[in-house]
């Protein structure tokens, strides 16, 4: 089993990595938060998990064992795969995602994409304990609850606008509830202009 990959990072978009250890490059797949993290490094230390397929053998990368134990969490729960898990880990923060579930927080773990009213409520049943016992919960922030709530209707219109306009959604998302966080009176025109703005 490989624990980590340690060297130099050749090739870096937001949903891949390559790393070069030893002669050899491994092609990863990361998180939004993984890549956000990692860009710009020469250098860096990817904690890894094998996802071995009849058809396939895959490799995930993150940047921090928190983040892989979350990841790992988050597939044993039934409906929520690799892909889903990595997405899940792309829109929200590990303290989020523990924040939403240790809440009870489905509509918020419902507003990524992919995850249906079921799912939310299922990882929430089947992770609150576990997280306390991995001590990921360790993560959350102070009061237990995320930053400053956004305006979902808001927030909706704005990350619709920008998906239409090309924009990747999980990104989008990402970008404008930092916005909202920070000014939560904006309006969805206002948004999208910020938003324009920082999406790479």
């Amino acid at each position: 089993m490989i624990e980590y990959i340690k060297g130099e990072l050749t090739e870096v978009t937001p949903a891949v990595a390559t790393v070069e250890a030893a002669g050899v490059g491994y092609a990863l797949n990361i998180s939004l938060t993984t890549y956000s993290a990692i860009q710009g490094k020469k250098d860096v230390k990817l904690y890894v998990y094998e996802a071995i397929r009849e058809d396939a053998y895959v490799l995930f990368g993150f940047v921090s064992k928190k983040e892989r134990e979350m990841f790992l969490l988050l597939i044993t729960v039934s409906g929520v795969g690799a892909n889903t898990a990595r997405m899940m880990l792309s829109s929200m923060s590990v303290s989020e995602l523990c924040a939403a579930i240790s809440t009870g927080n489905a509509r918020l773990i419902q507003s990524i994409k992919g995850i249906g009213k079921m799912t939310a409520q299922r990882i929430i049943v089947d992770l609150r304990d576990k997280i306390v016992a991995l001590g990921i919960a360790d993560e959350i922030p102070a009061g237990g609850s995320m930053t400053a709530p956004v305006d979902s209707a808001v927030r909706d219109e704005a990350v619709s606008a920008l998906t239409m306009l090309g924009f990747a959604p999980a990104p989008t998302q990402k970008v404008v509830v930092a916005i909202l966080q920070q000014e939560p009176t904006l309006t969805v025109e206002q948004v999208v202009k910020q938003a324009l703005k920082q999406i790479k």
